[in-house]
Order: structure tokens, then sequence, then C-alpha cells
């Protein structure tokens, strides 16, 4: 418990302390889209197929903290630092270095408590290496999405201004 306490400190000052790119706007539809998508992926690996848990194997309210304050400025971290007006050796490289950090951080959660709350059921660190990836790329798909319908919103909101003339 020690462990995520920290870490939801750590994560989340590094997230607003340093973001330079997201608005306030991306950020709670960033974090909405994150915990919801964590959950609906938990629903399925974790409590239908029990592979990994938090603290305990089944629902408890506690499980609720990394999915829903833990996780989302990582992925505020994760889309502010990535290199998206570089090639493609950069953003490969953004992504696996950023991959090998949460691998090392899963590892770190596997230590026993206090320090420790997460755990392998089924789960291989090997499969976090695979969907880890994945899973980035949906939610830098998910954040194009966002940036693409403020694009059109502004765009609709300039068109309307100049009809009213």
């Amino acid at each position: 418990m020690i462990g995520l306490i920290v870490s939801i400190f750590i994560f989340n000052l590094i997230a607003f302390k340093t973001n330079k790119r997201l608005t306030p706007a991306q950020i709670v539809q960033i974090w909405t889209f994150t915990a919801g998508f964590q959950l609906l992926f938990d629903m399925i690996v974790e409590f239908k197929y029990e592979s990994y848990w938090y603290f305990e194997p089944g629902v408890e309210w506690m499980g609720l903290l990394p999915r829903t304050v833990l996780i989302p400025p990582v992925n505020i971290i994760f889309l502010n630092g990535y290199p998206y007006s570089k090639g493609i050796l950069k953003k490969l490289a953004y992504m696996l270095l950023f991959v090998i950090c949460i691998l090392l951080y899963e590892k770190a959660t596997m230590l026993p408590e206090p320090w420790g709350y997460f755990h392998y059921g089924s789960w291989k660190i090997w499969y976090s290496a695979i969907v880890d990836p994945i899973l980035l790329l949906v939610l830098l798909g998910f954040y194009k999405w966002i940036i693409w319908l403020e694009t059109k919103g502004i765009q609709k909101k300039h068109d309307s201004k100049k009809k009213s003339f």
C-alpha cells in the first residue's frame, strides 16, 4: 500500500508539473478514457481469467486506486513526452523506453507488502511486453482523435461566425 500511495503522488506530480502539451479538457478526456479502458480491460483479463489482480483477487475498493489515480497520470506523462513531430525511429525508441520503464515498474509492484500491491495469476511479464505497446498505440489514437475533434469544432465555430456577418 505504501508503494501505491508513493507512486500515485510521484506520477501525479510529474504529470502535472511537466505538462506542456495537454489542455485541461484533454487531460480530463485522457483521464476518463484511461480509467474506463483500464476497467474494461481488467474486467476481462483480471476478473474473468484471474490473470492478475491488485491486492487480493476479486473486486475490491482498493483496486480502484491504481485504475483511477495511478495509471491516468502515467498516460499523461507518455503523451506529454511523445515525439509527435520526430521520425519513426525516435517514436519507436520512445515507445520502447517507455514500455521498459512500465515493465520495470510492474516488477517493482510485485514486491511484498507494504511496497507491492500487484500479483500475477496466469499473467507473465512478456504478456505485458506485448500488450503495453498496443495499449499505448490505442492511447495515441484516442489523443489524435481528440485533437481532430477539437480542430473540427474550432473550424465549425469559425465558419458559423463568418456566416453571421
